[in-house]
C-alpha cells in the first residue's frame, strides 16, 4: 500500500474508533512512518476545509469508485501539501481531471470567509497554536560530528548564527534563517518554528536528530558517564537512546526493551544511521526483566519513559480535534503500569540513578507515581534537586515535589513534558576489581567486554526476544 492509501487507511480507523492515530500509523505496514504520520496529522486538520471543496466540486459523483478518505488525502495534498512532487502515480493523474475545479473552489471558499490564507480557514480551535510557535530544536549527533562543525555547516548554506541563546526570549524571536545554540544543552541547536529540516543531507546521514529540548532532558540528567551500563526500559522510537549513546560516547552498554516488533524494528534503523554500537535491543516487556539476571549487575543507571497518555505532546492537538484531557479510566490504567515499571526499575540491585519522565500534563501519571514510589522506597530512594534555574517545577502535592520538572510551551517554550531523577540515598559497594592496588582498573573498563563490543554492529542491533 502507498503512502495516499495507508493515510487514507488510518483516517478511515480514527473516525471508526479502531485505535488512536499514532498507534493505526505504526500498526501500518508504510516504511516512513513519520511521513504518513505528518500527511495524516494535516489532512485531519483541513477536514471540514477538504470537505467543503470536494462537496462544492462534486468530486465524489464524478469519480464514483474513489473513497471519500482516500478523495480528502489526496485533494489536501494537491491544494495544501506537496503537490504529489516525486510521484503521486495514477492518483496525480485522477486529480489532475479535477485540479482547475478543485482550486477555484478553494479560492471562491477564501473570499466567502474573507480570508487570504489556507490556514485562516481553519477553526479557531484547530489553527496553529503553541504547537507552532515552539521552536525547531535540533541536537547535534555527537557520535558523528561536533556541534561547531554543524554551525559552519548552516552558516555555509546561508544561515544566519546568532551565538548561544541567553534567555527564552531569544528563542521566542527566532525568525526566517537565524538559528541559535541552546542556553542549556551544548548540542542543541535552535531554529525558527517550523524549520523543516526533515530533508537536510546532515539529518539524513544521522548527524542531526530533530528532537524537542524537552525530550532531551531525561538522557541529559541521567547523565551516565562514558564506560557505563544503562538500561532503556521502554526505548521506541529511540531518540532518547541514541542521546544516551552519545553521552556515552559507545563505550558501554545500554540494553533497551520494547514490546512493539515494527517500533523497535524503526528504532534499530535510526540507531544505525546515528552511529550506535552499544546498545542491545530486546524485544521484551521491562516488567518481565529479572533485577537479578547477572547481565544487569552492573546497571547504576535507568531511563524509564513509559507509555502514558501523551496529553503534553504537541501534535495531540492536530490528531485530537479538542477531545479533551484522557478518561479516568484510561488514567488509572496508565498510572497503574507506571507506578509498576517504576517500583520495578528501582529494584535492580546497582541502581544508583534513575530518570522517571512522561509526555503527559496529568498529575495522575507525573506526581502521583512519584509519592507513591518515593512511599515504597523511604531511605533507599530520594529525589535528586537538578536544574535549580529552570522555571517549570513539579506541582506541590507532597514534600519535595519541587525538585520535579515540567515543561510546556507557555513556560519553557518546548512540548509538553514531566521528569523526576531518583537517586539512591545509600551506597551500593560495587565489587572491586581484581587488580594491583598500586594500579586500579577503573570500573568502567571491561577489556574483555570492550573486544566483544567491538563485534560487527549488525549482530548488536537484532532484536532479541
Amino acid at each position: 500500500m502507498g503512502l495516499y492509501g495507508a493515510a487514507a487507511a488510518v483516517l478511515a480507523g480514527v473516525e471508526s474508533r479502531q485505535g488512536s492515530l499514532k498507534g493505526l500509523v505504526y500498526s501500518s505496514n508504510f516504511q516512513n512512518l513519520k511521513q504518513l504520520y505528518a500527511l495524516v496529522c494535516e489532512t485531519q486538520r483541513y477536514s471540514a476545509v477538504l470537505d467543503a471543496v470536494i462537496a462544492s466540486a462534486g468530486l465524489l459523483r464524478a469519480e464514483k469508485k474513489l473513497r471519500p478518505h482516500l478523495a480528502k488525502v489526496l485533494v489536501y495534498e494537491l491544494l495544501l501539501g506537496k503537490g504529489f512532487r516525486g510521484g503521486g502515480g495514477r492518483w496525480k493523474a485522477l486529480l489532475g481531471r479535477h485540479q482547475a475545479r478543485l482550486k477555484a473552489e478553494l479560492a471562491r471558499l477564501k473570499v466567502h470567509r474573507g480570508v487570504s490564507r489556507n490556514e485562516d480557514l481553519l477553526q479557531e480551535s484547530s489553527r496553529p497554536g503553541q504547537a507552532y510557535q515552539v521552536p525547531r530544536f535540533v541536537r547535534v549527533n555527537t557520535l558523528k560530528t561536533r556541534p561547531e562543525d554543524a554551525i559552519d555547516y548552516f552558516k555555509r548554506q546561508g544561515f544566519s548564527y546568532q551565538g548561544r541563546a541567553s534567555s527564552l526570549e531569544d528563542l521566542r524571536a527566532l525568525k526566517g534563517q537565524h538559528f541559535l545554540l541552546d542556553p542549556l544543552l551544548p548540542e542543541l541547536l535552535v531554529f525558527p518554528a517550523q524549520t523543516d529540516l526533515h530533508e537536510h543531507p546532515l539529518y539524513r546521514a544521522g548527524h542531526l536528530i530533530l528532537q524537542d529540548k524537552a525530550s532531551c532532558l531525561p538522557a541529559m540528567l541521567l547523565s551516565p558517564p562514558p564506560g557505563s551500563h544503562v538500561i532503556d526500559a521502554c526505548a521506541a522510537p529511540g531518540n532518547k537512546t541514541s542521546y544516551i549513546a552519545a553521552l556515552l560516547k559507545n563505550q558501554g552498554k545500554i540494553f533497551a526493551f520494547d514490546q512493539d516488533a515494527k517500533r523497535l524494528a524503526a528504532m534499530a534503523t535510526l540507531l544505525a544511521r546515528a552511529g550506535v554500537s552499544c546498545c542491545e535491543l530486546a524485544e521484551k516487556d521491562f516488567l518481565t526483566v529479572s533485577p537479578s539476571d547477572q547481565r544487569y549487575s552492573q546497571v547504576q543507571y535507568i531511563l524509564l519513559d513509559p507509555s502514558c497518555s501523551g496529553s503534553g505532546m504537541l501534535s495531540r492537538q492536530l490528531e485530537e480535534h479538542g477531545e479533551g484531557t484522557p478518561s479516568k479510566e484510561r488514567l488509572q490504567a496508565l498510572a497503574g503500569f507506571q507506578q509498576r515499571a517504576l517500583c520495578h526499575a528501582l529494584r535492580f540491585p546497582s541502581l544508583q540513578r534513575l530518570v522517571y519522565s512522561t509526555c503527559s500534563l496529568c498529575q495522575e501519571e507525573n506526581e502521583d507515581v512519584v509519592q507513591e514510589a518515593l512511599q515504597h522506597n523511604s531511605g533507599t530512594f530520594r529525589l535528586a534537586p537538578v536544574l535549580p534555574t529552570w522555571p517549570h517545577r513539579g506541582l506541590s502535592t507532597f514534600p519535595g515535589s519541587e525538585h520535579c520538572l515540567r515543561a510546556s510551551p507557555e513556560t519553557t517554550l518546548t512540548g509538553g513534558f514531566f521528569i523526576a531523577v531518583f537517586e539512591r540515598a545509600e551506597v551500593v559497594p560495587t565489587p572491586a576489581p581484581q587488580t594491583d592496588a598500586m594500579d586500579p582498573e577503573p570500573l568502567s573498563q571491561v577489556p574483555k567486554r570492550k573486544r566483544r563490543r567491538k563485534a560487527a554492529f549488525g549482530a548488536s542491533m537484532q532484536p532479541s526476544t
